[in-house]
């Protein structure tokens, strides 16, 4: 499993759900309010349970995903491009919810993937603490590296809530992030057509 720096299971498990809960508690008591009022009452346990839900790329390893694929035959050589791929990812910075698409593109060599797995990879490193500068080099980087095709890409479009909804509340800014391997970073024309939306 590629959980990266991140913890492993075993050491995962020594928080309990109960301890979870209890931190969410103590989160809201310090913001002023009474945890055990009615409206909030029943909210540490739906706090830990949608978290788990947020979080659940960490359970999977987006490398397993690509590991079934099929040959090419005819040797297929022009990109392979899914674009407006949405997600849901939350800020490694201030746990704040980051709503986007990524669009991915890849030329294939040997093999070629369902196109449902390369949606899969892009929830798999949503549905964790991120960057989306990190995320979508991690999205280039699993493909290129599982599929080995002539070149990968990949953009992402976002908004931030860390930035839209707190501190300089700038609503509707849209960061956008990119990351090219082989031919996308070798062919400058291949690399417009992507960008551009040509392909």
């Amino acid at each position: 499993m590629d959980l990266g720096n991140h913890v492993n299971k075993e050491q995962r498990l020594q928080r309990t759900k109960s301890e979870a809960e209890e931190a969410v508690r103590v989160l809201l008591e310090y913001m002023g309010e009474d945890p055990a009022r009615e409206g909030l009452s029943e909210t540490p346990e739906r706090v830990v349970r949608a978290w788990s839900e947020y979080c659940v790329g960490y359970s999977s390893d987006p490398a397993t995903i690509l590991k079934k694929t099929f040959e090419n035959p005819e040797k297929y050589s022009e990109p392979v491009v899914l674009r407006d791929i949405s997600f849901v990812s939350h800020c490694e910075h201030h746990l704040a919810p980051i709503n986007g698409v990524v669009d991915v593109a890849y030329v294939p060599s040997e093999r070629i993937v369902g196109i449902s797995k390369i949606a899969r990879v892009v929830e798999c490193f949503a549905r964790r603490l991120q960057t989306q500068e990190t995320m979508t080099a991690q999205i280039a980087n699993c493909i290129q590296d599982s599929l080995m095709p002539a070149g990968t890409a990949v953009r992402s479009r976002a908004t931030h809530a860390c930035m839209t909804n707190r501190g300089v509340c700038k609503s509707g800014t849209l960061l956008t992030a990119t990351a090219f391997k082989g031919v996308f970073l070798s062919d400058l024309a291949l690399k417009h057509q992507f960008l551009s939306g040509q392909i």
